[in-house]
Protein backbone atom coordinates (compact mmCIF):
# COMPACT_ATOMS: atom_id res chain seq x y z
CA UNK A 1 0.00 0.00 0.00
CA UNK A 2 1.52 3.49 -0.69
CA UNK A 3 2.52 5.79 1.84
CA UNK A 4 -0.47 8.09 1.07
CA UNK A 5 -3.40 7.35 -1.10
CA UNK A 6 -6.31 10.08 -1.74
CA UNK A 7 -10.16 8.71 -0.99
CA UNK A 8 -13.01 10.59 -1.02
CA UNK A 9 -12.53 14.14 0.55
CA UNK A 10 -9.70 12.76 3.47
CA UNK A 11 -6.02 11.68 3.39
CA UNK A 12 -4.74 8.52 4.62
CA UNK A 13 -1.82 7.79 6.13
CA UNK A 14 0.12 4.56 6.82
CA UNK A 15 2.26 4.79 9.82
CA UNK A 16 3.83 1.72 11.44
CA UNK A 17 1.20 -0.66 10.04
CA UNK A 18 -1.78 1.37 10.68
CA UNK A 19 -4.06 3.90 8.08
CA UNK A 20 -4.63 6.94 9.90
CA UNK A 21 -6.98 9.58 8.69
CA UNK A 22 -6.13 13.48 8.29
CA UNK A 23 -7.23 16.40 7.23
CA UNK A 24 -8.00 17.08 3.46
CA UNK A 25 -4.41 19.04 2.60
CA UNK A 26 -4.00 21.45 -0.79
CA UNK A 27 -1.20 22.02 -2.64
CA UNK A 28 -0.70 26.16 -2.68
CA UNK A 29 -2.48 26.51 -6.21
CA UNK A 30 -5.43 24.69 -4.65
CA UNK A 31 -5.43 26.81 -1.55
CA UNK A 32 -4.55 30.09 -3.26
CA UNK A 33 -8.14 29.46 -5.86
CA UNK A 34 -10.24 28.36 -2.52
CA UNK A 35 -8.90 31.77 -0.69
CA UNK A 36 -9.04 34.01 -3.79
CA UNK A 37 -6.04 35.03 -3.58
CA UNK A 38 -2.84 35.19 -6.03
CA UNK A 39 -0.57 32.52 -5.73
CA UNK A 40 2.29 34.52 -5.08
CA UNK A 41 1.07 36.51 -2.08
CA UNK A 42 0.10 32.61 -0.74
CA UNK A 43 3.66 31.46 -1.22
CA UNK A 44 4.61 34.83 0.84
CA UNK A 45 2.18 33.97 3.30
CA UNK A 46 3.84 30.69 3.59
CA UNK A 47 7.57 31.84 3.83
CA UNK A 48 6.47 34.76 6.93
CA UNK A 49 4.99 32.21 8.69
CA UNK A 50 1.07 33.40 8.31
CA UNK A 51 -0.01 29.98 6.99
CA UNK A 52 1.12 26.57 8.82
CA UNK A 53 1.95 24.10 6.11
CA UNK A 54 2.91 20.70 5.79
CA UNK A 55 5.94 19.89 3.72
CA UNK A 56 6.20 16.46 1.45
CA UNK A 57 8.97 14.06 1.60
CA UNK A 58 9.70 16.01 -2.01
CA UNK A 59 9.87 19.40 -0.43
CA UNK A 60 6.15 20.52 -1.30
CA UNK A 61 4.05 22.23 0.62
CA UNK A 62 0.73 21.14 1.75
CA UNK A 63 -1.58 23.47 3.52
CA UNK A 64 -4.48 21.51 5.91
CA UNK A 65 -7.92 22.49 5.29
CA UNK A 66 -7.75 24.03 9.34
CA UNK A 67 -5.54 26.77 8.11
CA UNK A 68 -7.60 27.81 5.03
CA UNK A 69 -10.86 27.91 7.16
CA UNK A 70 -8.94 30.85 9.08
CA UNK A 71 -8.58 32.96 6.29
CA UNK A 72 -11.92 32.38 4.27
CA UNK A 73 -13.63 35.25 6.24
CA UNK A 74 -10.99 37.83 5.90
CA UNK A 75 -11.21 37.91 1.80
CA UNK A 76 -14.92 39.30 1.87
CA UNK A 77 -14.11 41.68 4.72
CA UNK A 78 -12.20 44.43 3.38
CA UNK A 79 -13.59 47.07 1.67
CA UNK A 80 -17.24 49.01 1.74
CA UNK A 81 -20.61 47.30 1.83
CA UNK A 82 -21.50 47.74 -1.98
CA UNK A 83 -18.48 46.12 -3.01
CA UNK A 84 -18.10 43.03 -0.43
CA UNK A 85 -21.92 41.88 -1.35
CA UNK A 86 -20.93 42.29 -5.30
CA UNK A 87 -21.24 38.42 -5.43
CA UNK A 88 -24.51 38.63 -3.35
CA UNK A 89 -28.09 38.92 -4.60
CA UNK A 90 -29.82 42.25 -3.64
CA UNK A 91 -31.64 41.02 -0.55
CA UNK A 92 -32.21 42.46 2.82
CA UNK A 93 -30.69 39.67 4.88
CA UNK A 94 -27.67 40.07 6.80
CA UNK A 95 -26.77 36.53 7.97
CA UNK A 96 -24.50 35.68 5.65
CA UNK A 97 -21.77 33.00 6.50
CA UNK A 98 -19.25 33.01 3.97
CA UNK A 99 -17.46 28.98 3.95
CA UNK A 100 -16.46 26.40 1.36
CA UNK A 101 -18.31 23.82 0.06
CA UNK A 102 -16.95 20.91 1.41
CA UNK A 103 -19.88 18.00 -0.38
CA UNK A 104 -22.61 17.67 -2.49
CA UNK A 105 -24.71 15.13 -2.38
CA UNK A 106 -27.22 14.84 -4.95
CA UNK A 107 -30.47 12.53 -4.84
CA UNK A 108 -33.21 12.78 -7.24
CA UNK A 109 -35.07 16.18 -6.90
CA UNK A 110 -33.07 17.42 -3.57
CA UNK A 111 -29.22 18.21 -2.47
CA UNK A 112 -27.20 17.99 0.46
CA UNK A 113 -24.71 20.98 0.28
CA UNK A 114 -22.53 20.97 3.57
CA UNK A 115 -19.96 24.17 3.96
CA UNK A 116 -17.19 24.44 5.64
CA UNK A 117 -17.22 27.86 7.58
CA UNK A 118 -14.11 29.07 10.40
CA UNK A 119 -13.88 25.52 11.03
CA UNK A 120 -17.17 24.43 11.65
CA UNK A 121 -19.83 22.77 9.36
CA UNK A 122 -23.22 23.93 7.99
CA UNK A 123 -25.57 21.63 6.33
CA UNK A 124 -28.71 22.39 4.13
CA UNK A 125 -30.80 20.94 1.88
CA UNK A 126 -31.55 22.68 -1.35
CA UNK A 127 -33.26 21.33 -4.79
CA UNK A 128 -31.10 19.49 -7.17
CA UNK A 129 -31.78 22.18 -9.72
CA UNK A 130 -30.04 25.14 -7.72
CA UNK A 131 -26.84 23.44 -7.31
CA UNK A 132 -27.16 23.11 -11.41
CA UNK A 133 -28.01 26.69 -11.61
CA UNK A 134 -25.16 27.81 -9.01
CA UNK A 135 -22.36 25.37 -10.73
CA UNK A 136 -21.48 24.34 -7.35
CA UNK A 137 -18.34 22.44 -6.90
CA UNK A 138 -16.64 21.02 -3.89
CA UNK A 139 -14.21 23.77 -2.70
CA UNK A 140 -16.26 26.47 -4.13
CA UNK A 141 -16.82 29.67 -1.66
CA UNK A 142 -20.30 29.96 -1.26
CA UNK A 143 -22.42 31.81 1.38
CA UNK A 144 -25.43 30.36 4.11
CA UNK A 145 -27.31 32.72 4.23
CA UNK A 146 -29.54 31.86 7.52
CA UNK A 147 -33.29 32.68 8.02
CA UNK A 148 -35.32 31.90 10.92
CA UNK A 149 -34.90 28.41 10.90
CA UNK A 150 -34.21 28.16 6.94
CA UNK A 151 -30.39 28.12 5.59
CA UNK A 152 -30.67 28.88 2.61
CA UNK A 153 -27.41 28.47 0.27
CA UNK A 154 -25.63 31.31 -2.24
CA UNK A 155 -22.71 30.77 -4.77
CA UNK A 156 -19.75 33.25 -3.39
Amino acid sequence: MPLAKRYNTAQYFQVKGLIVAAEKMFSPREASKVLGISYATLKLWIYKGKIRTIKTAGGHHRIPESQLDKFLHSASDKGEVATKRTGFRNISGRNQLIGRVTDIKVSGLIAQVSLSIGGQHITSIVTADAVREMRLKVGDKAAALIKSTEVMILRA
